[in-house]
């Protein structure tokens, strides 16, 4: 049997040094504090509004007298309209209104209204959003020539486990509340998290995040912004996750200018392969196939109509290399897959059964997946 072994990395203490001049000058002013400032104008509370039709039943049909009179089932239904409100937080990017947030916060939203720290509220247009990466960009128009206050942006490569890590946002409802941890890991896949249907390496991080900080920025002990808050487990113990804000650089202009981000992928459903795994698989007499005794990426699931389809991929095929490059794990392939541009081949040496083989698969459009 197949199984997934998540391992979370033991948090590593702050340092004991300061890590910015900011952060000696504990005395008048904490380097929170200062971030806190820089940043703080900036962070913006997303409100949204959805209403939804459902069908219900007349309660009058509930009455058992009534259901043996009318005959049984197919009682009439009438269509009741519900209001779904939502909440989330924000940074602004740009002087022109432009506000970096999650996808989630403002997908299939018939309303948005954005609230500054200091009380305007302006109703936003949502530009453009990305589910595969959980972004999104809305705009909003003050109307006034007054200058916005705009985040600065950091550069998450340069983010290392043990830095600080100060959380800004609207959990829970509460405006303009800050907490603080350290960056606790990096590079934690989102099916490691257990967010399916997602490209992403996340900053991990101990500083809490709570309902509603998703959107918001995650800042350094400078005050610029190395992440978006994105993700929560109920299970986690105070762990939370932000996406690394230079994901959010390469696309943010797209998704501003309303265009569709383009997500490269091959069509297949794949799992880490160990020669113990396969070694336990093929000692199982009712054992479906026999799977090579190697370190890969099993083939578990060949989606009709894609690429990999096309290039013949099967079920039980065990992928070894991309392009040359040895394929360990899942997520090394799908990292590997969203580097590509759409229509690049790639070199796949595989494994089917005891035969070494080499196949051509050509990225496609990930939106191109037929369901």
């Amino acid at each position: 049997m197949l199984t997934a072994v998540t391992v979370f990395a033991t948090a590593i203490a702050p340092p004991a040094y300061a890590q910015s001049p900011a952060a000696e000058a504990i005395g008048s002013e904490s380097f929170v504090a200062a971030a806190v400032r820089q940043v703080g104008p900036a962070v913006v509370r997303i409100d949204t509004e959805k209403t939804i039709t459902r069908q219900a039943r007349d309660p009058i049909y509930e009455d058992p007298f009534l259901r043996d009179f009318f005959g049984g089932g197919g009682f009439p239904r009438q269509p009741q309209e519900e209001l779904l409100r939502g909440q989330g937080s924000g940074f602004i990017i740009d002087n022109t209104g432009n506000i970096l947030t999650n996808a989630h916060v403002v997908n299939g939203a018939d309303r948005v209204v954005v609230t500054l720290k200091d009380g305007r509220s302006f109703d936003a247009v949502v530009e453009g959003f990305d589910e595969v990466t959980d972004l999104a960009v809305v705009k909003i128009d003050d109307g006034e020539d007054d200058v916005l206050p705009v985040a600065t942006l950091g550069d998450s490569d340069r983010v290392e486990v043990g830095d600080w890590a100060i959380a800004v946002g609207n959990p829970l409802g509460l405006d303009n509340t800050v907490t603080l941890g350290i960056v606790s890991t990096l590079k934690r896949t989102s099916s490691s998290v257990g967010i399916p249907g997602k490209r992403l390496e996340f900053i991990q991080t101990d500083a809490a995040i709570n309902p509603g900080n998703s959107g918001g920025p995650l800042v350094n002990q400078r005050g610029e912004v190395i992440g978006i808050n994105t993700a929560i487990r109920a299970d986690a113990m105070g762990i939370g996750f932000a996406i690394p804000i230079n994901k959010a650089k390469e696309i943010k202009d797209m998704l501003a200018r309303g265009e569709t981000v383009a997500h490269p992928y091959i069509g297949v459903q794949i799992a880490n392969l160990t020669p113990e795994q396969a070694k336990l698989n093929n000692a199982d007499i009712n054992s479906g196939m026999y799977l090579p005794e190697v370190n890969g990426v099993l083939v578990i699931r060949v989606l009709e109509g894609t690429p990999a389809a096309a290039a013949g991929l099967r079920r039980g095929d065990v992928i070894l290399q991309v392009n040359g490059t040895p394929i360990r794990s899942a997520d090394g392939l799908q990292i590997k897959v969203e580097n590509t541009k759409i229509g690049d081949a790639l070199e796949l040496q595989i494994q089917r059964g005891d035969r070494p083989m080499t196949v051509q698969v050509k990225t496609a459009e990930l939106r191109e997946q037929a369901e």
